[in-house]
């Protein structure tokens, strides 16, 4: 959808609400500018004889009759528009997040958190006060303006385009600080992006900031970006100081325009004091609305340049919806001649072949850069593999619907990420309706069990934003569990015992074989200990599969692995030593 069809979407939805916005609007307007009439009327009296103190008491009556009657539809417009402009943010926030989770996962890693924050939030402001104040102020500029000016026509045309001569400069003024004002306002946007992304990482990243003792460095580095950015705001807060103080010159040039030729009019009895009083009434309605005029113009400007970069978002095409099929697969899992390169120009994998049958467990195991991750990121089709390159239960992935496919396959990864939220809240993530014993079940599996103990609260332990409170080793055992607690009868776990000790890791897969009796299991390892209790071991060299086999006979073979394996021999004995 283009972005204008979608801008004007939103306002499509809700037609009854914006038509009542503009009915009371012109109800406003027709109770207001009926004032200067009655005035005019007023002044006519006076000039008569016999008008009383009554007479003029009833009028004054009526004009605050009037005033209050456009206070009160005035006061239901901004109701109304405001309050779709609230809707309407809600809606644009609501299906912003909806599609940014349908991203395919290789757009996250080339665009910035911080970035995204800053349009999803700051730019989308800037949209609502656009759509909001923007809309009803710019509705009442044109709805003021051309009735005060027709009625200014009835009065006298002469003075009517005297007083309009001042417009074109306004004009000018309005179309050059519109322009700058978009420029300026798209590049204090992109940079804001810069500080939320700056400010995203020293938070996420807090624990290496302390380590390195770099807290005044980043420090300085954080105000050095915000001095900047306040330099820039500034720069266009004064651009727009001068803009409003000019439109009030131009206003007051009309109006001294308007006094001297009306002045010259009623001294040669053209023109009446009434109908000068009346049309200076109709010209004082104007000054809101010219004023205001730069303030829309201000406010879409700004807008456009937030919706223009929101719009570099909704580009972005997202994945296919796919409903989750009713199948079920036997859980076996084929690679077949997998090449695969995140580049074209470099290829990670080049005719990787192997199988794990079901209820098998295979550990991948290579140098670091070999291809291990990335095989596990194309079963699961993080990263969409080549046809026919990747089989489950005899199937390609590629023809397995996306929410079949991850409901059938459960992941640790590499990266251990865990939610602002409890234990069992983690654990649950995958099965919400899991039960309080199932949920038990999987964290002492997972060897949770002492660290439960020593939690206050156990499970309804609260692990803090990405599980700051939790260890390394706590974190992957609770994301271990989270897997294991899943129905799905495939299970891939990427280095997932990096972060535990070899006493912890030996109860863990014990667990784990009682845990997954029947799934598919494979595994991703540097660690001797963890690969002697796999079935069978695939060993990645330069992105090809260099040799396969059980522990005993990789290591009896004498080749990579036995290579790998006495390097880990030599570390751990300098460690220890």
């Amino acid at each position: 959808m283009k972005g204008t069809d979608r801008f004007f979407a939103y306002f499509s939805r809700r037609p009854g609400v914006f038509a009542a916005g503009v009915g009371t609007l012109f109800l406003s307007t027709a109770l207001f500018l009926t004032i200067p009439g009655l005035v005019r009327r007023a002044f006519e009296d006076l000039e008569r004889t016999g008008v009383t103190v009554d007479t003029l008491f009833r009028a004054s009556g009526f004009i605050v009759l009037l005033a209050a009657g456009d206070a009160i539809s005035f006061y239901f417009t901004r109701k109304i528009l405001i309050g779709a402009s609230r809707d309407i943010e809600y809606e644009m926030r609501q299906d912003l997040f909806a599609h940014l989770l349908r991203l395919p996962p290789p757009w996250f890693r080339k665009n910035r958190v911080g970035d995204l924050m800053s349009r999803a939030v700051n730019d989308l402001s800037a949209v609502r006060m656009m759509i909001g104040p923007g809309v009803m102020q710019m509705a009442n500029t044109i709805v003021v303006g051309t009735v005060a000016i027709f009625l200014m026509f009835r009065v006298s045309t002469p003075l009517t385009l005297v007083a309009l001569s001042v417009f074109p400069a306004i004009a000018l003024a309005t179309n050059v600080m519109g322009q700058i004002t978009h420029k300026r306002f798209t590049e204090i946007q992109e940079f804001f992006s810069e500080i939320s992304n700056s400010a995203q990482e020293n938070f996420s990243g807090v624990r290496l900031v302390r380590a390195f003792a770099k807290e005044g460095t980043e420090e300085r580095r954080f105000a050095e970006r915000n001095r900047e950015f306040l330099r820039r705001n500034l720069a266009l807060a004064r651009l727009n100081s001068l803009y409003f103080p000019l439109l009030q010159f131009f206003v007051g040039a009309g109006f001294a325009l308007v006094l001297y030729v009306a002045g010259r009019q009623i001294l040669s009895g053209k023109l009446t004091i009434a109908r000068f009083v009346e049309f200076n009434l109709y010209m004082l309605e104007l000054i809101w609305p010219a004023i205001a005029l730069g303030w829309v113009v201000n406010l879409w400007q700004r807008g456009t340049a937030s919706w223009n970069r929101m719009m570099e978002l909704w580009d972005v095409p997202p994945l296919p919806e796919e409903k989750d099929a009713p199948i079920s697969l036997s859980p076996s899992l084929e690679v077949r001649g997998l090449s695969f390169g995140y580049v074209p120009e470099r290829q990670i994998l080049s005719g990787a072949t192997f199988r794990v049958a079901p209820g098998e467990v295979v550990a991948l195991v290579g140098k670091t850069g070999s291809g291990k991750s990335t095989i596990l990121s194309l079963i699961l089709r993080l990263d969409d593999p080549p046809p026919g390159a990747i089989q489950l239960g005899g199937i390609d992935v590629l023809d397995i619907p996306l929410p079949t496919l991850r409901r059938l396959v459960s992941v640790v990864p590499q990266e251990t990420f865990l939610f602002s939220e409890t234990l069992a809240g983690n654990i649950a993530f995958g099965r919400p309706d899991a039960s309080a014993g199932e949920i038990e079940a999987a964290a002492l599996a997972a060897g949770l069990g002492p660290d439960l103990e020593r939690f206050p609260d156990g499970l309804a332990t609260r692990v803090g934003e990405r599980g700051i409170t939790l260890s390394g080793g706590q974190k992957q055992r609770t994301a271990l569990a989270r897997a294991l607690i899943s129905d799905a009868p495939v299970l891939l776990l990427d280095d997932s015992f990096a972060s535990v000790d070899t006493e912890t890791e030996a109860r863990i897969l014990s667990g784990l074989r009682e845990a997954a009796f029947g799934k598919t299991v494979l595994l991703v390892s540097h660690r001797m200990s963890t690969l002697r209790n796999a079935d069978r071991i695939v060993v990645l060299d330069g992105g090809r599969i260099a040799e396969s086999g059980t522990h005993e006979e990789l290591l009896a073979r004498g080749g990579v692995y036995s290579e790998l394996a006495e390097r880990q021999r030599i570390e751990e004995e300098v460690e220890a030593a």
